[in-house]
């Protein structure tokens, strides 16, 4: 009877994070708002029934820095006594607010709960949240001497360890513009997509994904990241990481209902999946990136299943490096990794993408009649999340 099951899942479209993009003008409690009515609204379920609402967000300072989930569930309607939390692990917050959720459920803490992510990087840019000089401490900085790097040098850190070339990066990040916009043209992202009305028409669309974009405009671009100080600390980098095989800002709000089997039973809710393996796991801080595989194998493990076994991958696209590191890692079909693009063409609003992921993903297995999906994500900080769903 306390056995989670995935209901329902949906977001918005991806809008780019920055200033003239469909979003930009938006409050995200005002986005995230709008996502959560119509969740419940689709599914013809009593908002006063929810028993919590977990939120993931990265940037929690200024529109986004008091608890967005409780002030959008007011903002949709829902009753005052529907709780709200926050969710933070950087890239993976909307992922882990699934996971506390359905283990809420399994706890029999639970049994009809919402979570999802929010987030505007138009309005709160990335980095806004980090105003202390220092976000480490002496400790941590003594131990990683001469300096711990950035995000974008781990991804060229990473691609030099696993040897992938600028030129793999760039044909990884074109094909994920061509799958997305394949995608979007024969309305597989309709089912997903909640359309959000702004200056009196409607968004509808992610204006991220560029149809267009090729290998070789993308080898016009200058790499991002280097600098003669990071050159000489690291000659072994050839600097391929650019805009334009990394990840776009994005504003984006996503959202999944969740709900035990009796509650399911009762409402008269029909189950779309099940969780096969949860994993979360620590790896290497200076590399950082690299800690999805550590968690795919071991979500494999506790699932009890088998690479083969899994029908769709999503590998959260940071930077191209780091899809490319995992199939290095693990020999798959890349039919199957990404198989409808990913945050290099539809954007990655931080904390939104998690659960944006799982709705791709669920909507995937949902259309190919695939039995079992795995997600993870690179974090910040040198973690990952890893999730198995089976489709019902």
């Amino acid at each position: 009877m306390h056995t989670p099951f995935i209901i329902d899942t949906l977001r918005t479209p991806i809008a780019r994070g920055k200033a003239g993009g469909a979003f930009s003008t938006l409050h995200p409690v005002e986005l995230l708002a709008i996502t959560l009515k119509a969740l419940v609204a689709r599914n013809g379920i009593d908002p006063g029934e929810i028993d919590d609402v977990l939120i993931g967000c990265v940037g929690q300072v200024g529109e986004q820095s008091n608890n967005p989930g409780r002030m959008a569930l007011l903002a949709a309607g829902f009753p005052q006594h529907v709780p709200a939390s926050t969710v933070e692990r950087k890239c993976g917050s909307s992922q882990q607010a699934v996971h506390f959720a359905a283990q809420g459920i399994a706890a029999g803490a639970y049994d009809l709960v919402i979570a999802g992510g929010i987030e505007s990087m138009s309005q709160v840019p990335l980095g806004s949240a980090r105003m202390a000089k220092d976000m480490y401490g002496p400790t941590l900085q003594a131990q990683h001497a001469p300096g711990l790097v950035s995000q974008g040098v781990s991804a060229e850190l990473i691609a030099a360890k696993w040897g992938i070339s600028r030129e793999e990066m760039d044909a990884y990040s074109a094909r994920s513009h061509q799958r997305a916009a394949a995608c979007a043209a024969d309305g597989r992202f309709a089912r997903e997509i909640i359309p959000v009305v702004r200056d009196g028409h409607s968004v509808e669309r992610d204006e991220t994904i560029r149809p267009g974009t090729s290998a070789a405009a993308l080898a016009e671009l200058k790499p991002s990241f280097p600098t003669p100080e990071l050159s000489e600390r690291f000659p072994e980098l050839r600097w391929g990481i650019t805009a334009g095989n990394s990840s776009q800002l994005g504003d984006g709000a996503s959202a999944m209902l969740l709900a035990s089997e009796r509650m399911a039973t009762r409402l008269g809710l029909r189950p779309r999946a099940r969780f096969a393996g949860f994993d979360v796991v620590g790896d290497d801080l200076f590399l950082m990136l690299a800690a999805p595989i550590p968690a795919t194998r071991r979500v494999l493990r506790k699932a009890g299943l088998r690479l083969q076994d899994i029908d769709q991958f999503e590998v959260n696209e940071a930077f191209a490096s780091v899809p490319l590191a995992w199939s290095r890692e693990f020999d798959v079909d890349p039919a199957r990794l990404n198989p409808r693009g990913g945050a290099i063409a539809l954007g990655h609003p931080l904390g939104a993408s998690g659960t944006r992921l799982m709705t791709t993903l669920l909507c995937g297995l949902e259309d190919t009649g695939g039995r079992y999906g795995l997600q993870t994500m690179c974090e910040g900080g040198g973690m990952a999340n890893a999730t198995i769903i089976e489709r019902i």
